[in-house]
């Protein structure tokens, strides 16, 4: 196989992931299901653990974030943890409560709110779906949940029509609560109240009254797909940030650790600042270390030397110069899609690279033969964190914020390099054979 094919080939795998993931909830589920048909076993955080040199685990918090490791066989020759971060959540539309809204006796919406930064306009006009998780009693009194997925062309947010609002391409200012709420059918006689539920019930195999609770969002049904003159790009829904959680995935599974601990975690909630119990910003990553150190027998005086000696990749997507924008990007670094593994800079620390990290980032592309290049925001323009800078104020370890270049992001839809996707893969794996 040629380099094109395999990086055709890569990208394909990769779209085929995101199209399996349409929430946070079913990113997760996915990343389980690969790691359980590679032999790791999960662990429960309200049980003990018992791990074992060589031994392949994850653990999940909330359905929505997972952190998988894998112990080297030697567990007397071990150095500390090697570390790749990202994230399951994109941003989209978070379905409200009581969703259904009755228009004039002849149509139903859907009542939503924003989850993320995302660009409005870019959710006029595209089928969309819903995707989520609900929760239930079980029969011993407990709650379960269960993924839902309505796999059918469902919802439309229409524009309103151009003669209708005549400035329409002179920029206007949408709002979410009147704007953005999506068409679901047409009103008949009777109450609308709970026309949802009774669907996601249908759908789930259960009935409207066992649903105690949901979290259900927004997804676009644009399936993804290589583009362009040559097949240079990949179009897709989510690829900020579950083309990075892919990656990572892959080299992960294909890696084997010699003198780390080889950690793999893919946090919810960046997209709303990561500070809930199972975003960046919780102890969840703290309580993995400390509680994999104390499993394997390690006394505290020695998970500090491992945490000392430990490095974290902060894998998050980044902008890419922009074809018709070109002003916006910095004048200096300046990142090409296809033109590989970007690494971010910020003088303030919202990304965590520093001269060291960048220099064992930049170390390990050129050890696996693959490109990398660099980004800053303009002097002028004030850019965004992502999770190495709040990952590292709980676990304080040496980190590196890189991404994957890429066009539109926070679109409904948006575009990066056919080549980059198994450009991460290799450098990952480089990482993790250490």
């Amino acid at each position: 196989m040629n380099n094109i094919e395999t990086y055709r080939q890569t990208a394909q795998e990769m779209l085929t992931f995101i199209e399996k993931s349409p929430s946070c909830y079913h990113a997760i589920a996915n990343i389980k299901e690969t790691l359980s048909a590679q032999g790791f076993q999960e662990l429960a955080e309200k049980k003990a653990w018992e791990i074992e040199a060589g031994g392949k685990y994850y653990v999940t918090r909330n359905d929505s974030s997972i952190i998988a490791f894998q112990i080297p066989e030697n567990a007397e020759a071990i150095k500390g943890f090697h570390m790749i971060a990202s994230h399951s959540d994109s941003p989209t539309f978070k379905i409200k409560e009581e969703p259904e809204i009755k228009v004039e006796g002849k149509y139903v919406k859907l009542n939503t709110e924003r989850y993320g930064g995302m660009i409005l306009s870019t959710w006029l006009d595209r089928v969309l779906s819903v995707a989520g998780r609900i929760a239930m009693q079980d029969e011993k009194g407990g709650i379960v949940t269960k993924l839902v997925h309505i796999d059918e062309d469902l919802l439309v947010i229409p524009n309103l029509a151009v003669h209708m609002n005549r400035e329409m391409n002179n920029g206007f200012a949408y709002n979410a609560q009147v704007d953005m709420l999506p068409l679901f059918g047409a009103a008949g006689e009777e109450d609308c109240k709970g026309a949802l539920l009774e669907k996601i019930a249908e759908q789930a195999g259960v009935t409207a009254e066992e649903i105690l609770g949901h979290d259900l969002f927004l997804y676009t049904r644009e399936k993804g797909r290589i583009i362009g003159n040559g097949g240079e790009f990949v179009f897709s829904p989510r690829l900020d940030d579950l083309q990075c959680a892919f990656t990572s995935l892959k080299a992960f599974t294909e890696s084997t650790p010699a003198q780390y601990i080889n950690v793999c975690a893919v946090f919810d909630n960046e997209e709303v600042g990561s500070s809930t119990m199972q975003g960046a910003n919780s102890t969840l990553l703290e309580d993995v270390v400390w509680r994999v150190g104390k499993a394997l027998g390690a006394d505290k005086a020695t998970c500090l030397q491992w945490i000392a000696d430990s490095f974290l990749i902060s894998a998050d997507n980044a902008h890419a110069v922009h074809p018709n924008h070109p002003e916006k990007a910095d004048p200096t670094n300046r990142p090409f899609m296809n033109g590989g593994i970007v690494i971010k800079y910020n003088g303030n620390q919202k990304y965590t690279t520093d001269a060291v990290s960048a220099a064992k980032m930049k170390s390990l592309c050129k050890a696996a033969e693959v490109p990398y290049q660099t980004f800053a925001n303009r002097s002028d323009s004030v850019g965004g964190s992502t999770l190495g800078n709040i990952s590292t104020a709980h676990v304080s370890v040496s980190s590196v914020d890189i991404g994957l270049p890429q066009l539109a992001m926070h679109s409904a839809v948006e575009t990066a390099g056919v080549k980059d996707t198994e450009y991460a893969v290799k450098a990952f794996k480089e990482f993790w054979k250490e």
